[in-house]
């Protein structure tokens, strides 16, 4: 599941820094229509270039999801009892892990086509939520949203929703294992290897 969450969200949200005039719909669209262009056509992402595939994540992608809040979120309660040190840690490594499933999904997209439902929001509104349908042949469409807010930067997504499943909830349970069993310190020691050995599981 996870896997597909990340792939919608990298075709999806990889937005210029510069839109942040621009509704958060109509900002998604747009360039939703352009990523999904660039993977038809860049061969060597086709083909698995691992180079060409973390440039398109650095450059498009990184720059448009609050990082910070994300990995509050899915810390949850133990994030405020966290050091200035560890929510740093936290962040970095909670950063490379989604990077590499970003990486490693946008070399799986075989022709996914996406839906935009109708959006709605109102003046001074500072969170927004864009709602999607994933449709694969031979496949019932997958319902998948993007939850979005606005600050000084601009929009910014802080989560993922797909089939009702938060990719920040689903975080927030296994960090919560891993805090109870092995501290912050042992969670940031987890995330460490795991991303240094992305093949390995975390431990539990």
């Amino acid at each position: 599941m996870k896997w597909l969450i990340a792939l919608c969200a990298a075709v999806t949200f990889a937005l210029p820094a510069s839109a942040d005039e621009i509704a958060p719909d109509t900002l998604v669209k747009n360039v939703t229509n352009e990523v999904l262009d660039i993977l038809r056509k860049d061969k060597d992402i086709q083909g698995g270039s691992t180079r060409k595939v973390q440039d398109l994540v650095e450059t498009r992608i990184l720059p448009n999801f609050d990082f910070q809040r994300m990995t509050a979120l899915a810390v949850g309660r133990d994030w405020r009892q966290a050091s200035p040190a560890q929510q740093q840690a936290l962040i970095g490594e909670f950063r490379t892990l989604l990077v590499r499933t970003y990486a490693n999904s946008l070399t799986a997209y075989k022709n996914q086509a996406i839906d935009f439902k109708p959006f709605r929001s109102a003046p001074g509104d500072t969170e927004a939520t864009v709602r999607t349908e994933i449709r694969q042949p031979g496949t019932k469409p997958i319902g998948l949203s993007y939850v979005l807010e606005k600050g000084s930067g601009g929009w910014k997504v802080f989560d993922v929703v797909i089939a009702d499943v938060s990719l920040v909830s689903s975080y927030r349970d296994q960090f919560r294992q891993e805090i109870s069993a092995v501290g912050i310190d042992g969670l940031i020691r987890s995330l460490q290897a795991k991303n240094k050995n992305p093949d390995a599981p975390v431990k539990k």
